[in-house]
């Protein structure tokens, strides 16, 4: 039994067309499956991922038509963050983003990466992070994450330059994405926000068995515990990130357009997510039964402070009901709901997809 790393986020969409449009044609990634909500088919469910969806790069959103904004707090997530090479590439996500009138954020020095931070129309946080330097910057390999690191000072005093950093960008306008700029990497991590940040330890570590891979504070909030887990070494694509904040301060989380509904790790299959389940029953979790998503198996439980957490399987994966070479492009249904096709489509808005064409092929 092992977490493999990150599986999917899941969000909610006040407007699906609109989602379609940020997440193809601002960020690049496929929309590569159209369907619903199995447990709400009025509503549609979306899919956005690399060329094929694969566990790790898969961004996924409910639409919950003209819903009001949500709100992070404890028991919810703050942001997450998908994953370049280098500065250069994060510099020209800046450059793009800026001359299409977005608010960038950075770049900003994290030690472990830099990063900057934007937000999509529905308000949820996004990080474009890069996958260096790493954890062993400041720890040994065979230590990373067992003793608490300070911030760096002088770190602290240049992410406070605030017009060197905004002056910071790519020399030339970045009309098109770049195959070196490709998020289809996936996300680097998922950051959430906890009230007890020992008791959410002992959940990821020594229920799930992630590994933590570094003790630190909040850069932005030194007062305010910012520990990481992920797994082996902690390669971006495996980590869950918590800060740790005092709920009558902080508030709960609302759900609502732009927050989280849940995230999803990605387990081998379903023989270990039945093995999972009996663990996090023993440990008092509730656990839901294993459920059919037609692209994965699915089980639900809640971190110690609430927030909807899935186990994931890796199969079948996104061409099990439609050719790779179209995926995203109609709406696609479970058997069990083909019978109400008619009915369900009467409810949801058509969505116009943008064809997808990978970075390589955008820049021939």
């Amino acid at each position: 039994m092992k977490v493999l790393g990150l599986h999917h986020i899941s969000l909610v969409s006040a407007n699906a067309q609109r989602t379609v449009d940020f997440y193809t044609q601002v960020l690049g990634l496929r929309l590569v499956k159209q369907t619903v909500n199995f447990d709400d088919p009025s509503s549609y469910h979306l899919y956005f991922g690399d060329a094929t969806g694969k566990p790790g790069t898969a961004v996924t959103f409910f639409e919950w038509k003209g819903a009001k904004r949500g709100h992070p707090g404890v028991g919810g997530t703050h942001h997450f963050a998908l994953q370049v090479a280098d500065y250069d590439c994060l510099l020209k996500w800046k450059r793009r983003l800026v001359d299409l009138n977005l608010k960038v954020d950075g770049p900003l020095d994290r030690h472990y990466f830099k990063s900057i931070y934007f937000q999509d129309p529905d308000g949820t946080i996004v990080e474009i992070a890069t996958i260096g330097p790493g954890w062993t910057l400041d720890e040994a390999p065979d230590k990373i994450g067992t003793e608490y690191r300070e911030p760096p000072p002088q770190m602290m005093v240049n992410n406070r330059d605030e017009a060197r950093i905004q002056a910071e960008t790519w020399s030339e306008p970045v009309p098109a994405i770049t195959a070196d700029m490709a998020l289809s990497r996936g996300m680097h991590h998922i950051t959430a926000i906890g009230s007890d940040i020992e008791r959410t330890n002992a959940f990821y570590a020594d229920l799930l068995g992630m590994r933590r891979v570094k003790m630190t504070s909040n850069f932005d909030d030194p007062n305010s515990a910012h520990w990481y887990w992920g797994v082996d070494e902690g390669k971006p694509g495996t980590l869950i990130t918590y800060f740790e904040r005092d709920p009558e301060k902080e508030g709960y989380a609302q759900m609502g357009a732009g927050q989280t509904h849940h995230f999803a790790f990605a387990v081998a299959d379903e023989a270990e997510q039945t093995e999972w389940r009996i663990r996090l029953s023993k440990a008092g979790y509730r656990v839901s039964p294993i459920m059919d998503r037609t692209y994965f198996k699915s089980v639900y439980s809640n971190d110690p402070d609430g927030h909807i957490v899935e186990l994931a399987t890796v199969g079948p994966g996104f061409s099990a009901d439609e050719d790779v070479a179209t995926l995203g492009t109609k709406l696609m249904l479970p058997s069990w709901l083909e019978p109400q096709r008619e009915m369900i489509t009467q409810r949801l808005t058509p969505l116009v997809v943008p064809e997808w064409k990978p970075p390589l092929e955008t820049n021939k």
